[in-house]
């Protein structure tokens, strides 16, 4: 299974890639849109802080910041495989940190993975059956192994999709599924 995951995270990087960042920007915004009806203003979300090629989740989190939503974001523990989480108030706090994710060292604001209702998860690659291929690494797949009650919502570009994922059993699918053609998944 290691072998055709491989596979995959090669083709959905490649298709990737293939956008724009024009495009990339455009179908970032699209997906915001449809993501921000689905966000309660009495919840606590935690998001990705997004590299180049990924879904851009600065609107996003600047969308939950301007209506007062408490945004956590994770930082890359690498020794443990894990992440640690901090609240995050300021764009400015944010440096190229672990894999050059954008991370607030030096201006964390601890918070538990307790405090948090909804996740907005990165993919590589997602299906229909709520399945998601991350990168690799499993950061996220230990996180909602100790927090598993957390509402899921994977975001994409639609190029991402796979007719089907192969799944370990330590994978965990997503309750929601947002692209910029908006749900797909459930």
């Amino acid at each position: 299974m290691r072998e055709e995951k491989s596979r995959i995270r090669q083709i959905l990087r490649e298709r990737k890639s293939a956008m724009t960042p024009e495009e990339r920007l455009i179908r970032s915004r699209a997906i915001c849109d449809h993501l921000m009806p689905h966000i309660r203003d009495t919840e606590t979300v935690m998001a990705y802080t997004s590299k180049e090629m990924e879904v851009n989740t600065v609107p996003i989190i600047q969308g939950l910041l301007d209506r007062n939503v408490p945004v956590v974001v994770p930082i890359i523990v690498k020794e443990d495989v894990s992440l640690r989480l901090t609240y995050l108030r300021d764009f400015a706090a944010l440096v190229p940190s672990t894999f050059g994710v954008p991370e607030p060292i030096g201006s964390e604001i601890p918070a538990r993975g307790e405090d948090v209702d909804t996740i907005i998860l990165p993919m590589l690659g997602f299906d229909r059956t709520g399945a998601r291929i991350g990168y690799g690494a499993g950061y996220y797949d230990r996180f909602l192994e100790k927090f598993p009650s957390l509402r899921k919502i994977g975001i994409a570009f639609a190029c991402q999709e796979m007719e089907r994922l192969p799944l370990d059993p330590t994978d965990v699918r997503m309750d929601y599924i947002i692209t910029e053609n908006g749900i797909v998944y459930p």
